[in-house]
């Protein structure tokens, strides 16, 4: 073993700096979520909103990227993508999948498992008509997760479709949004001696059922 494993073997953190409690915590696990990230923000955290999400395709391999989260409500949690990009053409065969936001400063994790829907048209055009002019372009210029020569590919693409539609790009067919629908939360909040903090929110009819879990 090199002496840069044994080091990272050996890296500690004892976590202090709060606490989840079942019974102090709320009883909707949307509330619980809303109270924890903007934590995050008022925390100045980087990338708050930032959160992995999990797909798996029809070889059963699963497959992990960072997305941004643009919004959620008691419906789900929206991110928006290529459709013909990986995790779309995952979506598309199997659309169940598993997000996870990590506040490292803060000392929580917290999970989502649910099933996936495209958001309305309506949604989607919205969000793009709110981006800047050069992310809107860029949503044409880039052929998600397809193998190209050069990023002169990247450049020629947005320079054409620049010229193409000036200052009013339309939303590609191939661009819009996703909903995760939650079936199961977990919060996860460091403790001290690893002894963390751990629920997990289950759905039950039309109830969620809050417990915790061994961390």
């Amino acid at each position: 073993m090199s002496d840069l494993q044994t080091s990272i073997a050996a890296l500690r953190k004892s976590y202090e700096r709060a606490e989840l409690d079942e019974f102090a915590s709320h009883a909707d696990p949307l509330q619980q979520f809303d109270q924890w990230i903007n934590e995050a923000i008022a925390a100045q955290v980087p990338e708050p909103s930032a959160m992995t999400l999990a797909t798996v395709g029809s070889d059963l391999r699963p497959s992990t990227r960072v997305v941004l989260l643009k919004g959620f409500d008691a419906r789900g949690l929206v991110f928006y993508t290529n459709y013909d990009s990986r995790k779309g053409r995952e979506l598309a065969g199997n659309p169940y999948a598993a997000l996870q936001f990590h506040w490292v400063e803060l000392e929580r994790v917290v999970r989502i498992e649910g099933v996936v829907e495209k958001t309305s048209a309506e949604e989607s055009d919205a969000y793009y008509d709110s981006r800047p002019l050069d992310s809107r372009i860029g949503a044409w210029a880039s052929p998600q997760s397809q193998v190209i020569p050069g990023r002169s590919v990247l450049v020629a693409n947005a320079a054409r479709y620049g010229a193409q539609f000036l200052l009013k790009p339309p939303r590609p067919p191939h661009w819009g949004g996703y909903r995760v629908v939650p079936a199961e939360w977990q919060f996860w909040q460091g403790r001290k001696s690893r002894l963390h903090d751990r629920l997990r929110y289950r759905r039950e009819g039309d109830a969620w059922v809050r417990e915790r879990l061994a961390p």
